[in-house]
């Protein structure tokens, strides 16, 4: 696959979740927590189906970036785990296959409260 079609191909998929999330945000009464919990499972679903993996091939980044690449890192995790260590792969395989970015957010969620100040409503 040539460079090029892989930028089109992440920009048009990474795209397409974006447009359905701002469709649900403009014309349902549905809350972006209540959206962000949707695309999570989702992913989970569609990577649980073995959907997600073919899309993630094609449109990588476009598609691993968005919160249902979330949702299918944790559902592989836990398929992992769950081959290697049995039923308690179902509790440690989802943390431990998105440990990084988990990290990486608490880390740069504490940086940002310490940089600025929060107003309280």
């Amino acid at each position: 696959m040539s460079m090029i079609l892989q930028y089109v191909s992440a920009f048009a998929v990474g795209g397409a979740l974006c447009v359905v999330a701002q469709i649900l945000i403009d014309y349902t009464s549905l809350t972006p927590c209540k959206i962000l919990v949707i695309y999570v499972v989702s992913g989970v679903v569609l990577s649980g189906v073995g959907l997600y993996g073919p899309l993630e091939k094609i449109a990588h980044c476009g598609a691993t970036v968005p919160l249902t690449g979330f949702g299918h890192t944790l559902c592989e995790g836990v398929k992992k785990a769950v081959s290697e260590n049995g039923l308690i792969g179902v509790l440690t395989g989802g943390l431990s296959a998105t440990a990084g970015g988990i990290s990486a957010a608490l880390v740069f969620g504490y940086i940002a409260a310490l940089i600025f100040k929060g107003k309280p409503k």
